[in-house]
């Protein structure tokens, strides 16, 4: 069983920067075998005074946003602690929390607004990756963005509509079929420019 120390020097030290949104079967797999059981453990609920301070909480939230979309990656177990991550992610930032943690790591209290599909919380991660992170913030803004722009057009991430067994629509298949996330990510680098 991981301490929050654990996941923290794992993901922030030893793949890092570099690596948290490469995946690959090759991490997709050592996270799969190293934290299943604390993932687990998150679903069972046993892990709720890890919520009490600020590397706790965002232990948590890696656990239970970042962690499962490797772990699960293109099955509905990759969304399933979702509500729980972004729960945490809220009450992390109203107390303030997140301003605690150095950049770039600060970036994940607010992915899982990022992750979320309603239009209240992607506003709120873009005013936050805008107002809170800036050193490291602007590779995030544009991809919160482009999450956000995902979310005014369709009300939800068509990408997940096979994981979720979800019917897609005409017009989500079309985007997906034109590009998708990285046509929207490249039309906002071009309006930008």
């Amino acid at each position: 069983m991981a301490n929050p120390d654990d996941i923290l020097t794992y993901w922030l030290d030893k793949v890092g920067p570099e690596g948290w949104y490469k995946g690959g079967d090759a991490l997709d797999a050592e996270i799969r075998e190293t934290f299943l059981s604390d993932w687990t453990r998150a679903r069972d609920g046993a892990l709720s005074l890890w919520l009490t301070y600020p590397n706790g909480t965002l232990a948590y939230i890696i656990l239970t946003d970042q962690f499962p979309r490797n772990m699960f990656r293109d099955r509905p177990e990759a969304f399933a602690l979702d509500k729980a991550a972004r729960s945490a992610a809220k009450t992390a930032i109203d107390k303030g929390w997140d301003l605690r943690i150095d950049e770039p790591a600060r970036q994940f209290f607010y992915l899982p607004l990022m992750h979320s599909e309603c239009l209240a919380d992607q506003d709120r991660c873009v005013r936050l990756m805008m107002t809170r992170l800036p050193q490291s913030g602007a590779s995030s803004l544009l991809h919160a963005k482009a999450h956000r722009e995902v979310i005014r057009r369709f009300g939800r991430f068509p990408y997940r509509n096979a994981a979720l067994s979800r019917d897609t629509q005409p017009a989500e298949a079309a985007f997906l079929s034109d590009g998708g996330y990285g046509a929207t990510v490249r039309a906002l680098q071009d309006a930008a420019a």
